[in-house]
């Protein structure tokens, strides 16, 4: 089994999408006005309108900007340069500027649109860079 992508629904996709445009940095393919995706070169970021649900059952399969136990996770090559980059972008959406964790990793901390917590993370201790 290969894990491959994580997928956002939200009632707001031109929103979240030009959001993660700004973070990453990467164009979403915008398949259709329900559906982008941004590629990255391990894995794949979905965004889906809330539109979508009812190819997977109905409106009550999931439920947009309800996430209160994932964390979107970045790793970055300057966690400190895409802060100063970011800083005034995400303004009140900051959850905690770039900190060195006990096991290695500066991370940058904050929410998106729809409240999911997002990490952009650079590994800086020798035991972290040798986990990537």
């Amino acid at each position: 089994m290969t894990f491959v992508s994580t997928r956002i629904i939200t009632a707001n996709i031109g929103r979240l999408v030009d959001f993660y445009e700004q973070v990453t940095g990467y164009a979403a393919v915008r398949y259709t006005d329900d559906f982008a995706e941004f590629r990255t070169p391990l894995a794949i970021l979905a965004i889906g309108s809330t539109r979508t649900l009812q190819l997977f059952g109905g409106d009550g399969v999931a439920s947009p900007a309800t996430n209160r136990s994932l964390i979107l996770e970045f790793r970055v090559e300057d966690v400190d340069s895409l802060f100063k980059r970011l800083a005034d972008y995400l303004g009140p959406a900051l959850v905690q500027a770039p900190t060195t964790m006990p096991w290695g990793n500066r991370s940058l901390l904050f929410r998106d649109p729809d409240g999911n917590l997002v990490n952009c993370f650079t590994p800086v201790t020798l035991a972290a860079k040798e986990r990537q």
